[in-house]
């Protein structure tokens, strides 16, 4: 340190000279305009631009601030697997008309859902894929309105796009080929489409007939992935899912005719115990209006008929 001043082009007669007047020692106490400072000079020498930085955070903080996007609360939603596909492009519509709400949907068979909210699963909203699931909450108290009926679902036989069964010949019949060693559909304990589905195998007399080949899927959306994944060679599915992207682009699919089964009337309910009844209302108008069932339709979703339920 002794021979900085040396290095800066100094005089060692001005550097003694200060050294007389002030007993700084350390090398960044000197300053382009002489050897020595003190250091509340030299505080007093970066304050402004110590200022002009914290001035400069806040007005970064404030804008970051006006441009976050402020969620005020969260809609939960219990849906019928049946609506994976569908239920998005409502949900976007929804928070595009409802600033500040997220909607959080949770899907699963529609009696699995309804024995979670029976146990106090946190949802506002539950969509079912049939009526009896919101009418026994509403019967067991725990809706704060009345059911709604919002779209009559449909039954679909999906196959690889490899199949040679011709399904619009030979109709449900088609499932008796013995390619099929494995067909898929949704458990009918607790899931509506599975109990579609064995009424129409029953209606068609094929039930038996085929009864050993049949494997179960938890709800119909795993029942759609066993025969997507190739773990089944068949599946009878939601026309919603069979005419989705990622499973049009693996198969083909057969309608099964209406009146084959019973009335696949889905309804839902606001539940008691949720904390967004009003918001979740307004997610049932969305539903129910003409744009809501504009994009059931174009799902695969018909319009319930009232006249159908009970």
């Amino acid at each position: 340190m002794k021979h900085l001043w040396r290095k800066r082009g100094w005089p060692a007669a001005a550097v003694s000279a200060s050294r007389r007047q002030c007993s700084c020692k350390l090398a960044n106490d000197f300053t382009t305009t002489g050897p020595c400072c003190t250091r509340s000079t030299l505080s007093a020498r970066r304050r402004p631009s110590v200022c002009f930085g914290f001035v400069l955070l806040a007005i970064c903080l404030a804008l970051a601030g006006c441009q976050r996007p402020k969620t005020l609360l969260t809609l939960r939603i219990a849906a019928a697997a049946d609506l994976q596909f569908t239920l998005p492009d409502i949900v976007r519509e929804f928070e595009k008309q409802t600033p500040g709400v997220t909607v959080e949907a949770s899907y699963g068979a529609s009696g699995n859902l309804s024995a979670q909210i029976n146990q106090g699963a946190p949802f506002d909203l539950f969509l079912s894929a049939d009526v009896q699931f919101p009418e026994k909450l509403m019967t067991e108290g725990k809706t704060a309105d009345r059911w709604f009926a919002y779209a009559r679902g449909r039954l679909a036989v999906w196959v690889p796009k490899s199949s040679a069964v011709d399904f619009q010949q030979q109709g449900l019949a088609g499932l008796t080929d013995a390619a099929f060693r494995k067909i898929a559909i949704a458990n009918p304990a607790h899931a509506p489409y599975g109990r579609a589905a064995v009424a129409a195998l029953r209606q068609a007399g094929l039930y038996d007939a085929i009864a050993d080949r049949l494997v179960l899927g938890e709800n119909v959306a795993q029942t759609a992935q066993f025969a997507q994944s190739g773990a089944a060679d068949a599946a009878i599915i939601s026309l919603s899912q069979a005419i989705a992207p990622q499973m049009a682009e693996a198969g083909k699919f057969w309608d099964v005719p209406l009146e084959t089964y019973p009335p696949l009337n889905q309804g839902g309910v606001v539940l008691s115990h949720s904390e967004q009844r009003e918001t979740a209302r307004k997610f049932q108008a969305l539903l129910l209006s003409e744009r809501g069932q504009t994009i059931l339709n174009e799902h695969g979703f018909l319009p319930s008929k009232l006249e159908e339920i009970h």
